[in-house]
């Protein structure tokens, strides 16, 4: 069963650059983005996180809104194990796929075949069900025989094509997604879209961070607004939106 609990999380990124006086006052008189603060030496402090606590149980699927820099990434990357908290505990039940990199280590010297089974190692899989994945995975990717060259070689869609397929090749327990995800050209993204749909139904617990209140609306059941670093709001979809909408027209 998918778990996720986060108790009084923070992370905290230090600026050391932060030196001349026009850089401090540009971080100092931003409007968005995590709390602005100093540590112990007196060095400028970003907390991107700002003692976050959330549980996210089996079937739940959570979509993330706030202004740009509000903590949605910070959070999703706390998730998929990429940034260690600086105090607070995560406690994580389930197999959890990222999807906010989809590019995630893939050898621009190694063929499309050699990376599906890189990352079929990096998933977990051992080498032979990596093999048995490799054929529905190079048909889904429609990239042919460019599957026998170095990635290198590839177009930005290309790659998109080939790291968007191995990264949805394994049913998870837990996915994050971010709404940046690209997917190559505009006929593979509808392909893409809908295998998206059927992957995060079949998860056992979704995190989104979108702007958007369609795809929200389209995969998510839950809603957590975050402003500043902190959540502000936790709820069903349409009180969410209602709550958001009055925060923007304040702050207007």
């Amino acid at each position: 069963m998918a778990f996720i609990k986060l108790e009084n999380v923070s992370v905290t990124f230090p600026i050391y650059s932060a030196g001349s006086r026009s850089l401090k006052n540009l971080v100092l008189s931003a409007t968005t983005g995590g709390r602005i603060g100093k540590d112990k030496h007196n060095h400028i402090t970003v907390h991107a996180l700002d003692n976050v606590s959330m549980e996210i149980s089996h079937g739940d699927r959570v979509g993330l809104i706030g202004h740009n820099g509000a903590g949605k990434t910070t959070l999703l990357r706390v998730l998929g194990g990429i940034y260690t908290p600086n105090q607070g505990v995560v406690t994580i039940e389930g197999k959890v796929t990222p999807m906010f990199d989809v590019s995630l280590g893939i050898d621009p010297e190694g063929t499309g075949y050699e990376n599906i089974i890189l990352r079929g190692l990096y998933l977990g899989l051992s080498r032979a069900e990596a093999r048995r994945k490799t054929a529905e995975i190079a048909e889904f990717t429609e990239l042919g025989e460019f599957l026998d060259l170095p990635v290198r070689t590839y177009s930005q869609g290309m790659q998109a094509r080939l790291a968007f397929a191995m990264a949805t090749s394994i049913k998870p327990d837990i996915l994050l997604l971010d709404e940046g995800i690209g997917a190559g050209d505009a006929a593979f993204f509808l392909k893409a879209n809908e295998r998206l749909d059927r992957f995060a139904k079949e998860a056992g617990a979704v995190v989104l961070a979108s702007h958007s209140e369609e795809l929200i609306r389209k995969l998510c059941n839950k809603l957590i607004l975050m402003e500043h670093g902190r959540i502000s709001w936790v709820g069903e979809l349409d009180a969410g939106f209602q709550f958001y909408s009055r925060s923007i027209a304040k702050q207007s």
